[in-house]
């Protein structure tokens, strides 16, 4: 069985549906997978799209050591 690898950042993601592996051209969707093509994650996510984590890019997730603490708390 040939595995494809999916690529996490494709040079012309509007040319190709991403709705199964078969990765057709966006003009020949040859599985029916519907009457449209499947968009990349890259076209609706943007580049960072791989290093989100439960819906936050990575970048932006709290910081463990100060969650919880009082905003209004100065030492």
């Amino acid at each position: 069985m040939k595995t494809s690898k999916f690529p996490l950042h494709p040079r012309y993601p509007e040319r190709i549906c991403w709705g199964c592996d078969q990765f057709c051209a966006a003009d020949a969707l040859r599985c029916g997978n519907g009457s449209e093509r499947t968009p990349h994650p890259v076209e609706l996510f943007g580049n960072d799209w791989f290093d989100w984590q439960n819906g936050e890019p990575a970048d932006t997730v709290p910081d463990q050591s100060t969650a919880g603490a009082d905003p209004g708390q100065h030492d």
